[in-house]
């Protein structure tokens, strides 16, 4: 029984709430979102997937802090908003880490970072019209054109900032958890729908189909399929969705079997309902709690195989920030005092996959109703 005047959603709303883990998921994943969203926006290092390398600043330790010297381009490609918040800006300065600069009359003197020690570095002269900023004073160039940078997380192996394209990371993972997912729902739904509600042949044709699916381990069949549809962003997103489809028929067939007898189907086959209409809006409604914890398990499970794709080199292709790649990329720094390079990607993997996992079985144990009281 439930209280009076409460339905059983606003029930399972209040018992979800009161799941500690699965609000600390909930948060997870609301803080990973708004990351995903903003993008380039937030990130310290604007440029197209924060690609931007400095060699000489190669994986060097979280909290480290830079000088730069940044000389305008001459030319820079256009590039329209959305551009500009899905990729990234186009860099309109070139980046030099410097020791230290002073100005001599129209000239400004640099020594470059070369990694040693001050005062052993390159002492390099650019005349004010080489910054094209022939009409500025020294204090106007020192101003625009230097600036000091903390790399909160380090760098990685190429000199890039670790924290950006830890950020950008974010997008690959919930993007491949949501096509990945709705792909499954649309695929498995469908399958399970026909099988669980004509039965007979179809029924046979389907399971036939998905226990021979269901046989093919699964990395090896989303490697097969990614290799088949060319190493690529999207074609991993297809890939896994394809590969994940299996589980969501199962239990939508398994729940149709257990309530397709029951009075409320029954009227509607006696009112000369079609099939569709009694399954879109009669049966599937009835059916969405289970069908949402298998998706929030098949977003967890989307995240670890896009990460172990792109670990082998066939997942998100380079210079797409992957946590899978950061991975691979820095798995030898683990034997040396490096290793967050490699254990920061895979703690963010571990964290978000425990998060969808929370709110999965908080979801489960809210729309359980026979614990509802």
């Amino acid at each position: 029984m439930t209280e009076k005047g409460t339905s059983l959603g606003q029930l399972a709303w209040r018992r979800f709430r009161k799941d500690s883990a699965a609000v600390f998921g909930s948060v997870v994943i609301l803080i990973a979102v708004i990351l995903a969203i903003l993008g380039p926006l937030i990130t310290p290092d604007g440029s197209p997937h924060a690609n931007r390398q400095t060699i000489e600043l190669a994986a060097k330790k979280p909290g480290s802090t830079f000088t730069f010297l940044k000389i305008p381009r001459s030319s820079v490609p256009a590039i329209n908003f959305i551009e500009a918040v899905t990729v990234g800006k186009q860099e309109v300065y070139s980046w030099i880490p410097i020791y230290s600069h002073s100005f001599s009359a129209d000239t400004l003197v640099i020594e470059r970072y070369t990694g040693d020690t001050p005062n052993d570095g390159e002492l390099v002269q650019y005349p004010f019209n080489a910054l094209h900023s022939e009409d500025k004073n020294a204090e106007e160039i020192e101003q625009e054109l230097i600036e000091t940078r903390t790399f909160w997380l380090g760098t990685d192996r190429f000199g890039r900032d670790l924290l950006s394209r830890m950020i950008l990371g974010t997008r690959i993972s919930l993007s491949i958890g949501f096509v990945a997912v709705a792909i499954s729902l649309f695929v498995g739904i469908l399958m399970g729908s026909l099988a669980g509600f004509f039965r007979g042949w179809i029924d046979n044709v389907v399971m036939w189909f998905v226990t021979v699916v269901w046989s093919i381990p699964l990395l090896l069949l989303v490697i097969a399929i990614t290799l088949a549809m060319g190493k690529g962003f999207w074609q991993v997103f297809v890939a896994v969705g394809m590969a994940m489809w299996v589980d969501v028929a199962r239990i939508v067939r398994g729940q149709i079997l257990g309530i397709r007898e029951k009075e409320y189907v029954e009227a509607c086959r006696a009112l000369g309902y079609s099939g569709y209409r009694t399954i879109v809006k009669h049966i599937l409604p009835n059916i969405l709690g289970p069908v949402i914890v298998i998706s929030a398990a098949n977003f967890a499970s989307a995240i670890l195989i896009e990460a172990g794709l792109s670990f082998l080199g066939i997942g998100a292709q380079p210079p797409i920030p992957s946590w899978g790649a950061m991975i691979k990329d820095h798995y030898g720094y683990i034997i040396m005092d490096k290793a967050y390079l490699a254990l920061i990607p895979g703690a963010a993997i571990l964290l978000m996959v425990l998060a969808f996992t929370l709110v999965g079985n908080g979801v489960r144990d809210a729309l359980d109703v026979k614990s509802t009281k």
